[in-house]
């Protein structure tokens, strides 16, 4: 069963938010692709602030990158000066 992950994220104050998207394009989602995600939407939702959704094949692969998400996490927050505000995940239980 597919699962997802939404995560919310914050650039820091003064930070141009195109700058963070294109460091989070070129290192962050790279990263959850070759992680096994099957898709990733990032949606702007104010001038500082995005969601991330993530889908995954299963949670047993979402499990398994757990380690490797984390470490991707801190190791790119310098580069893209976003910090996470909240992360929310689950089984796809309906779909249209």
């Amino acid at each position: 069963m597919r699962y997802i992950t939404i995560t919310t994220w914050e650039i820091a104050d003064g930070t141009d938010y195109n700058i963070s998207l294109r460091a989070i394009e070129e290192k962050r989602l790279p990263a959850l692709k070759s992680l096994g995600a099957s898709r990733i939407t990032v949606i702007r939702t104010s001038e500082r602030t995005s969601a991330a959704i993530t889908e995954w094949p299963d949670k047993r692969t979402r499990d398994t990158a757990e380690l490797k998400i984390d470490e991707v996490r801190n190791s790119v927050h310098k580069e893209d000066m976003a910090r996470m505000t909240g992360e929310m995940k689950g089984e796809v239980v309906a779909d249209v």
